[in-house]
């Protein structure tokens, strides 16, 4: 058993990382680095954030951010390319401009790379599945496509559907909130 094994980083850890441009996140304690997004992944978050902000000029329920940190506690703190809250999740959540609770929505572009789509499609999901999260998008930039996942009755974090061209996301979060998928990717 080696000392390494035992270590169990926390957000203050990650706080004193250095402003290196990389994107450092603790899940269960192991550190998990990304380095800075590509342009084609930044014009996707930049159009996400357009629709939605297209949406909450004439919904003006809530927020959308980029880049905004998650800390559900010492050992779990993330950083999302996007978080949706509405004013009242805010309001009681946000301590220090970062959220100690679960937002409703969480969206992550998947990054190219093995490592980078399991620790999205696996290790995100089940913090965020554990954590409350309402809905959690996966963005696929290669395959143009939007995975939706949603809390069931029972509080589960379930896959809910694919969608791609010009199928329609909607989300019970964003009352008459429609927009294809495509547009996410123009």
């Amino acid at each position: 058993m080696s000392f390494a094994s035992d270590l169990r980083l926390t957000n203050a850890d990650m706080e004193a990382m250095p402003d290196d441009g990389n994107r450092y996140e603790v899940i269960d304690g192991e550190m998990y680095v990304s380095p800075p997004p590509s342009f084609h992944h930044q014009t996707i978050l930049v159009n996400v954030a357009f629709a939605f902000g297209s949406y909450l000029r004439h919904h003006p329920i809530g927020r959308i951010t980029p880049g905004v940190g998650v800390i559900f506690d010492d050992y779990n703190g993330v950083t999302p390319d996007l978080v949706f809250a509405t004013h009242e999740k805010m309001h009681r959540s946000m301590v220090g401009g970062r959220f100690r609770s679960a937002p409703e929505i969480v969206i992550e572009i998947l990054s190219p790379g093995s490592t980078n789509e399991r620790r999205d499609r696996h290790v995100k999901h089940n913090l965020y599945a554990a954590r409350g999260v309402g809905e959690y998008w996966l963005i696929d930039p290669e395959n143009r496509s939007v995975e939706i996942h949603r809390r069931d009755e029972a509080g589960n974090l379930l896959f809910h559907k694919t969608l791609q061209h010009s199928d329609e996301i909607t989300s019970a979060f964003l009352p008459g909130f429609r927009v294809p998928a495509e547009a996410f990717f123009a």
